[in-house]
């Protein structure tokens, strides 16, 4: 290794130092390099000796700080992450047309990161395909097709800050048909901004038997959506004109089926009312000439509020990948559910068991050394090529790999099944956990549980009906990464999907096989 590479990766500080915090020899006066060469010279020589690489150092050395050892740099890292402000992932979920895009627009231009004449292109563009409320629907739509048709397809990625708290905001499709692309999204978040719209009719649309309202609130709450906004739009619309009891009737509707998916209502849940398309009560509170009976926050307020999850910065590594792609090297996407990462680790691609090192990390746009969970990062891999990677694997720590297996055991609750289907041993399903998807086959019915007692029942099981809770084994064709929901939650817990619909979701509750 030259004497460049060996500095680097020491993280040595100097006078020298250029902007990537690296020495650069050719700017350093003479004596510091040979200061240095000696440094890198006897901390090889000390190494070789399984000796403390710090008793190398003079006084003079280690008070000026040229070598950082590991706890000083991991001290140094956690520092820089204090600094910054906090992180959350947020999913814009809900019904079609409900204005999820316009409100995820909207969000980027009050925060200044959209300009007025950006703004301008888009309006013309809509006014030209005759959809003039769309416009701002079209910063997240990027698409022709989502722009022509008016839904959104893929899950849309863009960021914002508030005072407090850095955002990653994730529009997950409404439309039926690109539910998976919604759960791919939702897997993501740690919050959840609910759309719904008050227009007279599409909100009993959206609730309704089949309506997506439901099912994406059953779908957020299972892929660990903890915290939930619902956020009731169109408020200026004709039909609603900002009228409280049509806000009312909206909520008294929403908090038993919320509470019922399993939401603490009173805690985690908060409803706000709001115009997307006129950017009402959304980053200032709304005026008391518009809307007098609504004394609550604006929805910039509310987001700033919302506590952050606990997570584990020191946990063994963890980041399922989502997406990747060629960019001097092999480049990977996801989001870090456990540890951390810096530029120089050396990690596993699983369930390849590819050994990789990180050349860079990006979080957002900016290149940084390190990152800690609930980040969605980019990291430069060497050692893998890109066709060799799925959607899905997952980035794992070397010491505690994450386990791959084509069988495990979980607890399932039944929503509701296809007409005439019956939930037993041989049931296939599309399976989802966290950014897998992978058909699957029940092939044992272990125990069915009482809802009341939790307890398991004692009575032989051949099948199941709607609403049963079971505990089975599940089967895929080829190995996948997961954890169990007590270790990991966000690997833990998964969907089953048949014919475009949710017929149950669950949770991992073993990854051996029970002894017979």
């Amino acid at each position: 290794m030259d004497i460049e590479e060996e500095i680097r990766s020491l993280q040595l500080d100097s006078t020298a130092e250029d902007s990537d915090g690296v020495v650069n020899p050719e700017n350093a006066k003479p004596e510091e390099v040979e200061m240095l060469d000696n440094t890198v010279g006897g901390l090889e020589s000390q190494a070789d000796a399984g000796v403390n690489s710090q008793a190398a150092l003079t006084d003079a050395e280690v008070n000026e700080q040229v070598v950082l050892p590991p706890e000083a740099i991991e001290e140094r890292d956690e520092m820089e992450e204090n600094a910054r402000k906090r992180h959350l992932n947020v999913v814009f979920i809900g019904h079609v047309d409900a204005g999820k895009s316009t409100a995820g627009g909207q969000i980027l231009f009050l925060s200044g990161h959209v300009d007025e004449r950006t703004i301008q292109k888009y309006e013309k563009e809509a006014k030209d395909k005759s959809r003039e409320s769309w416009y701002m629907a079209y910063i997240m739509d990027t698409n022709e097709e989502e722009r022509v048709k008016g839904i959104t397809v893929e899950v849309g990625r863009a960021h914002f800050e508030t005072e407090t708290t850095r955002f990653t905001i994730l529009d997950a499709p409404g439309h039926k048909s690109y539910v998976p692309n919604m759960i791919s999204g939702a897997s993501q978040a740690d919050i959840g901004v609910l759309v719904i719209s008050a227009r007279k009719g599409e909100f009993e649309t959206g609730y309704e038997r089949g309506g997506q309202t439901r099912e994406h609130v059953q779908l957020a709450k299972t892929l660990g959506v903890s915290k939930l906004l619902v956020v009731v739009n169109k408020m200026d619309d004709p039909t609603v004109n900002w009228s409280k009891e049509r806000y009312d009737e909206i909520e008294s509707k929403m908090i038993p089926f919320l509470r019922s998916s399993g939401y603490n209502v009173k805690k985690d849940v908060q409803f706000l009312p709001i115009s997307a398309l006129l950017s009402t009560n959304m980053s200032t509170r709304i005026d008391k000439s518009v809307c007098t009976w609504w004394s609550g926050p604006c929805l910039f307020e509310a987001l700033d509020a919302i506590e952050v999850p606990l997570r584990d910065p020191k946990g063994p590594f963890r980041m399922p990948i989502i997406d990747k792609f060629k960019d001097m090297g092999t480049v990977v996407m996801g989001k870090v559910e456990s540890g951390s990462v810096r530029e120089g680790d050396s990690l596993l691609v699983m369930p390849n068991k590819t050994h990789v090192k990180v050349l860079a990390v990006f979080c957002d746009e900016d290149k940084v050394r390190h990152a800690g969970p609930g980040e969605n990062l980019r990291l430069r891999l060497s050692g893998v090529d890109e066709d060799d990677i799925s959607s899905g694997f997952v980035l794992s720590s070397v010491a505690r790999p994450i386990a791959a297996v084509t069988e495990f055991v979980a607890q399932l609750q039944i929503l509701e099944l296809l007409d005439n289907a019956i939930f037993t041993a041989g049931y296939k399903a599309i399976l989802h956990i966290h950014a897998i998807v992978e058909e699957c086959e029940i092939v044992e019915l272990l125990q069915q549980i009482d809802p009341k007692t939790k307890k398991a029942m004692k009575k032989k099981l051949l099948f199941v009906k709607n609403g049963a809770i079971v505990v089975c084994r599940v089967q895929v064709n080829s190995s996948i990464c997961i954890e169990k929901f007590a270790d990991f939650p966000q690997l833990g817990r998964f969907t089953l999907r048949t014919e475009g619909k949710t017929v149950a979701v669950g949770k991992v509750t073993d990854l051996s096989l029970p002894s017979a």
